[in-house]
């Protein structure tokens, strides 16, 4: 199984998946668009993993290769490819199924609860996740449901916190991924995001959330497990 993992910035790392991947002994390649590299074929993994980021998935003036990246996911998904999106990555694989990507009615950023759809429970890649979680968001920005992709699930501050498209492809709003070095972070390199909010935690209380990383790390695993048997 090779691994092809698409980094945004710097500080929005692959974290667990990296050690997950590294315990299945599976290569990894990457495409760091911040040092301007470029996509590979898509014939070329099993597995694709798009990475979070500051910036908008309508932002293709400021960075061009957005509307590139939409096309490769096409041509990824196009080709029955694994897909895991997390926070910009679900997003743009929503608006590469051609849904809208719009700001959200709240900023959300630190440790909350999502409620888990009884739909996507039934599914056999999430029927391991319980009936609600804490897990740690950053964002600012939500998007529309694909056409036939059923809702990961809901938190008080966003409506739409992932989909399963198919059966391959999972986007999640989300992070599951984070350790505490990647914590530290990125809310080192986006501290100006923490303007004082509802659902806008300080940094001493992001970083207290480590106690959540136990969890939201077996979710993680087994859900890569299932995702790429």
């Amino acid at each position: 199984m090779q691994i092809h993992i698409v980094e945004h910035v710097p500080f929005e790392g692959p974290g667990l998946i990296l050690e997950w991947a590294e315990g299945q002994k599976a290569p990894v390649g990457y495409t760091k668009l911040w040092n301007g590299e470029a996509f590979p074929s898509v014939n070329s993994f099993d597995l694709l993993v798009l990475m979070g980021g500051p910036m908008s998935v309508n932002d293709e003036q400021k960075y061009p290769w957005l509307a590139e990246e939409k096309v490769f996911i096409r041509k990824a998904i196009e080709r029955e490819k694994k897909v895991l999106g997390i926070c910009l990555g679900a997003q743009l694989i929503a608006s590469a199924l051609g849904k809208k990507v719009y700001g959200n009615r709240e900023r959300e950023i630190g440790w909350f609860p999502v409620r888990f759809t009884d739909d996507i429970r039934r599914k056999n890649l999430f029927d391991h996740f319980p009936e609600s979680g804490v897990v740690f968001h950053w964002h600012g920005e939500t998007f529309d449901l694909p056409d036939g992709a059923v809702l990961v699930g809901s938190s008080d501050a966003c409506k739409n916190q992932g989909f399963l498209y198919g059966t391959n492809v999972v986007a999640l709003q989300f992070h599951l991924e984070e350790t505490g070095e990647s914590l530290d972070m990125i809310t080192r390199e986006s501290v100006s995001d923490l303007i004082p909010g509802k659902w806008v935690q300080s940094p001493e209380e992001i970083a207290a959330g480590i106690s959540h990383v136990s969890f939201t790390r077996k979710m993680l695993f087994r859900l890569l497990d299932k995702l790429t048997k």
